[in-house]
């Protein structure tokens, strides 16, 4: 294998895949419509996170830029025809956006991934699918989980995940919202075509994801949100009260895992994997608000009530991948928030 599409090659996931690729010697093609179009909480307005990551990547040799939807058929086909493997990192990604507009949502996500799974199924070149999934399939369904309170988070009190979810986790019978459904439906799309054998596919049900080059806001990005209003002295919003619990992987380490996943020999179709940081790599929105704290840099809240679709507690039982694929999340979140800090404090400098 020697090349790479990656759809939504722009996106902060995206682009760190495109970047890891290319310096492992791989020809990249990021494919991104540059939708996203919010603004970067910088004195430079002119930005937006999707052209940050667009300017970034053209100074990375061996990545092409195309800009185009994933809705375009013909132009996923003829892409996807001389890729040796995609990375399906494209998406809507904010529950607040799908509720606004489920129809664009479902047609982004779900006929999005299907455009992407005929047009690896027709190729020639037969190349595997990494498909970008994401905890919220799972739906409702893990608030049904009993958690104990404690002073700063809460927790799972059902023993039986205290190693996180599992990929068998239930789907059913919950409510999901319009984007957990949307994923869902390419998530299963990707699980079915990898099970009848017509495309090798993974699918990667992302926690939270976070990391340099991230512009996170309310809706998505949560960690890179409260660390940047913080540094810039901007408020935030806490919705709910704060004491919800994600496990965070540093986006590096994700890509690490799509690439283990894409040098297994054969590789394998329809494996789910949960993936982030795990039991060990974990934070609540008030321990990062006191880690803040410390550093003198905590930020102003306002607080809201709970927002429909969200998670008091949600831990990736990464065992799987573990053993699968011999990877591992390493980076601790006190470590990834300071390089955080570090890369965000050198970029408002120049």
């Amino acid at each position: 294998m020697d090349r790479l599409l990656v759809t939504g090659g722009a996106g902060f996931v995206g682009s760190h895949v495109a970047e890891h690729f290319a310096n492992r010697g791989w020809k990249v093609v990021a494919l991104d419509n540059l939708s996203r179009a919010q603004t970067l909480p910088t004195a430079d307005k002119r930005l937006s996170t999707v052209r940050y990551n667009w300017r970034y990547l053209e100074g990375i040799s061996g990545v092409k830029l195309v800009r185009g939807d994933i809705r375009n058929s013909p132009l996923v086909s003829r892409l996807v025809k001389d890729a040796d493997a995609v990375i399906h990192t494209a998406a809507q990604v904010a529950v607040t956006s799908s509720l606004e507009d489920p129809r664009l949502d479902f047609e982004v996500n779900a006929l999005g991934t299907l455009n992407v799974l005929e047009a690896a199924r027709k190729s020639n070149r037969k190349p595997p699918v990494v498909y970008c999934s994401t905890n919220k399939v799972y739906g409702d369904n893990v608030n049904r989980i009993r958690v104990s309170r404690r002073k700063s988070r809460y927790e799972f009190a059902d023993t039986r995940y205290r190693r996180g979810i599992p990929e068998v986790f239930p789907i059913d019978l919950s409510e999901h919202t319009p984007y957990g459904c949307s994923k869902l439906a390419g998530d299963l799309y990707c699980q079915d075509y990898g099970r009848r054998g017509v495309v090798r596919t993974g699918i990667f049900r992302m926690s939270c994801i976070y990391g340099t080059r991230q512009f996170g806001n309310e809706d998505q990005g949560w960690v890179a949100h409260f660390l940047l209003s913080g540094l810039r002295k901007k408020p935030v919003t806490v919705y709910g009260d704060g004491l919800q619990v994600r496990d965070l992987l540093w986006a590096p380490e994700l890509v690490e895992a799509y690439e283990r996943f894409l040098g297994r020999s054969p590789v394998p179709g329809g494996e789910v994997f949960n993936v982030g940081g795990g039991p060990q790599h974990t934070s609540s929105l008030c321990e990062l608000m006191a880690w803040q704290e410390e550093q003198g840099m905590r930020p102003k809240a306002a607080w809201e009530d709970w927002r429909p679709g969200d998670q008091k507690v949600y831990i990736s039982d990464v065992r799987k991948a573990s053993e699968m694929l011999g990877w591992r999340p390493r980076t601790g979140p006190e470590s990834g928030f300071a390089q955080f800090i570090r890369w965000a404090e050198d970029e408002a400098r120049t």
